[in-house]
């Protein structure tokens, strides 16, 4: 850099103007101080000008190659498949997004057709008690009457009965109160099933083996609760009677046996309160449940029978009506279509195949209650098992219980056992 040096200092400038008002011109004087030329002296500084140069230089080029290699990455990030900003997989997080909307979509199938079902149920238990009333009105009006009227009323009543008896067969081989109640739980699952995933996501590092769970779960739904009636629509009258399943089986894992340890929420004492609670969960709400079913089971297979039976009965008497002496004929077409009306009342207007497979999905809760603690229980690593406080109370309150209740249900169990050598009386969960 060039410095200046005078030997005098420069004062002022002054600038003065003054404006005449004669002839409308303005004049103006500029009074500068007279420099000396003796005593200026110019020095360069040759090689700190340099320097600076080259400097200036070397700071422009490295500004251009970072901007050069900022846009190079930018590109190769954005033609390159890459982890998200958290670490996560997009690919993975677009896979969970696809099963999510599937899930969703199948909790809207779930609803529509279920409230269908519940439709067919109230429409058709009203149209079959309907068509068995009006004829065994029609068969009692033609036990009065003789020629004409009497063929044509007991024809119309032997058709009615016969047209009730054909959709009674249909209606309980389908059991229409009891789609409802599988519509009903398949969607409340499902719903679940689109919480989890969405709680997925929103931790921010999905897996691959996430997006296989999740697969798996609706595989699973799907088939506990199918969709369409005609192959692979659920035995509405079983032999045997089982907890309803909807959860992917696992294989069990051959852990090699370490020592235990306390760690991750988890104790001893913890441990053995969900024996116990396991333990109370399949000697009595299981049990219970299945027992209820059996009954519930038996009750509908009864009325199921009786149903087209009384019908069929009431369609030959109304038959016969005319062609044997007595009144027996009209009074078989007349009592046995009254009673057919209320056992089809008593089934379906009860709701009697819901209530069978109530009892049933219940069982089926807490069988996945049970495989659940007893999974956190044969993981020998406590660091891989859930955490054991949050675990108990996510226990609690799938029980309907308290901490407190939960722990005293446990020491009652163990005491009962030991003590008295006997089973506890008290059901494990208060819920249902």
């Amino acid at each position: 850099m060039a410095s200046l040096q005078s030997s005098s200092v420069i004062g002022s400038v002054a600038y003065s103007s003054s404006y005449c008002s004669r002839r409308g011109t303005t004049r103006a004087t500029i009074n500068m101080p007279k420099l000396r030329t003796g005593g200026l002296s110019l020095r360069l500084p040759a090689r700190d000008l340099v320097q600076e140069v080259l400097d200036m230089g070397a700071g422009l080029s490295a500004a251009t190659t970072s901007h050069v290699e900022k846009k190079y990455e930018s590109n190769t990030n954005r033609n390159s498949p890459s982890l998200g900003s958290n670490g996560s997989d997009p690919m993975v997080i677009a896979k969970l997004h696809t099963i999510m909307e599937a899930v969703a979509d199948r909790v809207e199938m779930h609803q529509n057709i279920g409230e269908q079902r519940d439709n067919w149920n109230s429409l058709l238990l009203t149209s079959i008690n309907a068509i068995t009333l009006t004829a065994a009105t029609m068969a009692g009006i033609a036990a009065t009457s003789a020629g004409g009227p009497l063929l044509a009323l007991k024809t119309s009543s032997t058709l009615m009965y016969l047209a009730a008896t054909g959709m009674l067969v249909v209606m309980n081989q389908i059991q229409p109160s009891q789609l409802v109640e599988e519509q009903r739980n398949a969607a409340r699952l499902f719903k679940q099933l689109h919480g989890r995933i969405q709680k997925t996501l929103s931790s921010g590092n999905p897996t691959s083996s996430d997006v296989e769970d999740a697969m798996k779960k609706v595989l699973a739904l799907d088939k506990a609760y199918p969709l369409p009636l005609i192959g692979v629509m659920l035995e509405k009258f079983p032999e045997t009677v089982e907890p309803a399943v909807w959860w992917p089986q696992h294989r069990q894992r051959q852990e090699k046996p370490i020592k235990r340890r306390d760690g991750n929420g988890w104790s001893v004492e913890l441990e053995e309160e969900m024996r116990e609670v396991v333990g109370v969960l399949k000697r009595k709400d299981t049990e219970d449940y299945l027992r209820l079913g059996k009954i519930a089971l038996k009750v509908n297979k009864i009325l199921s029978i009786s149903g087209p039976l009384l019908t069929g009965i009431a369609a030959c008497g109304t038959a016969f009506m005319g062609s044997s002496p007595g009144s027996w004929s009209a009074m078989v077409g007349v009592v046995a279509g009254a009673m057919a009306s209320v056992v089809n009342t008593m089934e379906h207007g009860g709701q009697v195949g819901m209530v069978f497979e109530m009892y049933r999905s219940n069982a089926g809760f807490f069988r996945l209650m049970e495989e659940i603690i007893e999974s956190n229980l044969n993981e020998r690593d406590v660091d891989r098992r859930e955490n054991g406080e949050l675990f108990e109370m996510k226990v609690a309150l799938q029980l309907g219980r308290s901490l407190s209740g939960l722990k005293n249900l446990a020491a009652a169990s163990s005491y009962s056992s030991f003590e008295k050598g006997e089973a506890i009386e008290e059901f494990a969960s208060k819920l249902f």
